[in-house]
């Protein structure tokens, strides 16, 4: 049966199986290869759901890729020879020779060998028999790979070549089809000098997955600001941001002209009648549907063309009915572009919305 490596946040990996399983006929789990990567088997394969993803992404699955050859690997140094002659007999004479590649490792077990050597190796002997250009910045087609030492979970014996066993999984795919061109999704930012918090990594990474282009010397307004990350990703980016948070902003903000802070609560501001505004953030710690309630309860503060960011915190428990519901209070409101666990959210995820 064709098989794939699917990849979520540990914590979130139920709901992402569930997705899985609502997008094809058949998934089975053969094998956990490290907390929230698993092995899956698939009637449909890789590419049929990759492509019953293409319209609406799920929110909860990460990363996923096909598995078009293994490797046994021993634990030395010379496994990279073998991964480099399984990617060489089964993927050179697929890739596009016009499109742009990269090479994605990661390494899931104790092995004398870095992904970086694996990449090196493979990438080098693929671009001499493909003719296919690298480029690690804005791949078209990516070769993923994935060693580890596999953990089966399934009861199937059928299976038991593949459980307990160090191996390499390769396989060929486009990045758009990846749900992230990021290896297994996780998508890093440099720390900057002026950083104010790592929540900024959140905002950045949301502008970039839903491609959202921000309006030149935009209005924004930014819901529970403090300490300010979220504002200074604004302000970076040119938009004149209302700040609203009881409590103190990063002091750098303070002598921001383009930053006015409000000290006052989210609901209490908007009792006062704001401005309207072009964009509208939100990371406040709240229940999701108290979060969404208030966010609709704003959007008559956006402008015809304006946009919403904010995120859901979720509970251990009844996650899906509680963001059903926390979704049915923002259509009130709003459009809902899309909805995704993103590699910098923790117990939340990330929603990007519409006025309507």
């Amino acid at each position: 049966m064709p098989q794939l490596i699917l990849t979520a946040d540990p914590d979130f990996l139920d709901v992402a199986l569930a997705e899985a399983q609502r997008a094809a006929t058949e998934v089975t789990q053969v094998a956990q290869l490290a907390p929230g990567i698993v092995l899956l088997d698939c009637v449909e394969g890789f590419w049929g759901m990759a492509e019953s993803w293409r319209q609406e992404p799920p929110i909860f699955v990460r990363h996923i890729h096909p598995v078009d050859v293994t490797a046994s690997l021993r634990g030395a140094a010379d496994d990279v020879f073998a991964i480099v002659d399984a990617a060489e007999a089964e993927l050179a004479s697929l890739m596009d020779p016009d499109m742009p590649f990269s090479v994605q490792t990661r390494i899931l077990a104790d092995l004398p060998y870095k992904p970086f050597d694996v990449n090196r190796a493979v990438s080098q002997r693929l671009q001499e028999l493909s003719g296919a250009p690298l480029d690690v910045r804005k791949p078209v087609q990516i070769v993923s790979i994935v060693c580890g030492q596999t953990d089966g979970d399934s009861a199937d014996d059928t299976q038991s070549a593949i459980r307990n066993s160090q191996l390499a999984f390769l396989g060929l795919s486009l990045a758009d089809y990846n749900l992230s061109d990021w290896a297994g999704g996780e998508r890093r930012f440099a720390r900057e000098k002026d950083q104010v918090s790592r929540a900024e990594f959140k905002l950045l990474e949301a502008l970039e997955v839903f491609h959202i282009e921000l309006p030149p010397r935009g209005i924004a307004l930014d819901l529970g600001a403090a300490p300010g990350g979220w504002t200074r990703v604004l302000r970076q980016r040119e938009q004149y941001v209302t700040a609203v948070d009881p409590a103190a902003l990063d002091p750098r903000l303070d002598k921001d002209k383009g930053v006015r802070h409000k000290r006052v609560t989210a609901e209490a501001y908007l009792a006062d009648e704001p401005d309207e505004f072009d964009l509208i953030v939100n990371d406040m710690r709240m229940d999701a549907r108290d979060s969404a309630r208030l966010m609709a309860d704003y959007a008559r503060q956006l402008y015809p063309h304006g946009i919403a960011i904010m995120t859901f915190k979720l509970p251990e428990r009844g996650r899906r009915q509680i963001l059903d519901h926390a979704f049915n209070i923002l259509r009130r409101a709003y459009v809902l572009v899309g909805a995704r666990q993103l590699f910098h959210n923790r117990s939340e995820i990330t929603v990007y919305l519409k006025k309507k």
